[in-house]
């Protein structure tokens, strides 16, 4: 049967501005970091890309080495794009990085100008695409000019390989160093991309500052720390969980006491507020519009559903904000 998305998309979802950039993101976007790879069970992949869409997601983040094996959630998106999706590109913002290791060599890593184009070259081509529409440097690298890397980005643009270009995992200074060389060159940092959440709050201290004043978007990654700030982790480490599998980010050593019985307070925190604690981890991390964008990864479809249900409560009350301050200082 022929996908057709559905007419009401974008009756509820948010949209916000990256930065001062024309660019508007969806407030929840879906990652393929996860689930999506040759692994992984395709038609599952297909159904939440199809459920997101609906939604009215139409940011979809990659990277090269997204799978695994590396390169795979992206040939699986090509796919998607050609089967499903290519009458609906023009509405989508796809984007990929490089930065992490992605083939033997010295030119298979990091930020060199090498590296950065031939990468997004194969990006381009597992998913059929002329053009990302944001490409980012997906990590500083500290043996290559950070005047070559983001040269690189600048040319991307030039080449019409994307339409903007983006970096992650940068401190406030790097960040503040690659605003002004992009400037300089006259294709404008439009979007940072840092993990935050609730358990891991090192943008606030400079980072978040330096974008507002630079007028750069930023969209966080692991808003939900891997999985911590939901209910599966109240009664320990479930047996499917990513902490209980031998290869993960999550490390089974990361759900301590303390953090376990963090949770518990901030769910009852959250059914007060008539959400679960995603939820409400979401719309922390959105709260104040300081962050664009939070990027959700996803297993099965209820999951993206309950995500983007979190829109439905994005407002704070003083109180509740001093209360979840207090717990997670505790």
């Amino acid at each position: 049967m022929v996908y057709q998305a559905d007419e009401s998309r974008y009756g509820t979802m948010k949209y916000n501005r990256s930065g001062v950039s024309g660019l508007q993101l969806p407030a929840i976007s879906l990652g393929l970091w996860h689930n999506f790879g040759g692994v992984d069970t395709y038609e599952n992949g297909r159904a939440m890309l199809r459920r997101a869409f609906d939604l009215g997601i139409t940011h979809f983040d990659l990277a090269n080495n997204y799978g695994p094996p590396p390169g795979s959630a992206e040939e699986m998106f090509g796919h998607m794009l050609k089967t499903d999706f290519a009458a609906y590109r023009d509405e989508m913002i796809i984007s990929s990085k490089a930065g992490y290791t992605m083939w033997p060599g010295p030119y298979g890593d990091w930020g060199s100008r090498k590296y950065l184009i031939a990468s997004l070259d194969q990006s381009l081509k597992r998913m059929g695409l002329d053009y990302v529409d944001i490409f980012y440097s997906h990590r500083p690298d500290p043996n290559t000019p950070i005047e070559e890397t983001m040269g690189a980005l600048d040319s991307v643009v030039r080449q019409g390989k994307a339409l903007y270009v983006g970096i992650s995992n940068y401190s406030a200074e790097q960040t503040e160093e690659a605003v002004k060389i992009l400037n300089r060159l006259g294709t404008p940092l439009v979007i940072h991309q840092p993990s935050y959440s609730m358990l891991n709050r090192w943008i606030e201290d400079g980072l978040q500052d330096v974008l507002q004043e630079n007028g750069v978007g930023s969209i966080a990654f692991c808003p939900l720390a891997q999985g911590l700030l939901t209910n599966k982790y109240v009664n320990g480490i479930p047996t499917d969980s990513r902490a209980a599998k031998p290869v993960s980010f999550l490390n089974k050593d990361q759900v301590t006491e303390q953090v376990v019985n963090r949770v518990k307070k901030l769910n009852e925190v959250a059914v007060e507020r008539g959400q679960n604690l995603a939820q409400m981890a979401l719309a922390w991390v959105l709260r104040g519009g300081r962050v664009t964008s939070a990027l959700i990864g996803a297993s099965r479809v209820s999951q993206i559903e309950e995500n983007v249900a979190a829109l439905n409560n994005l407002s704070f009350s003083e109180v509740e904000l001093n209360r979840i301050e207090d717990i997670l200082k505790s």
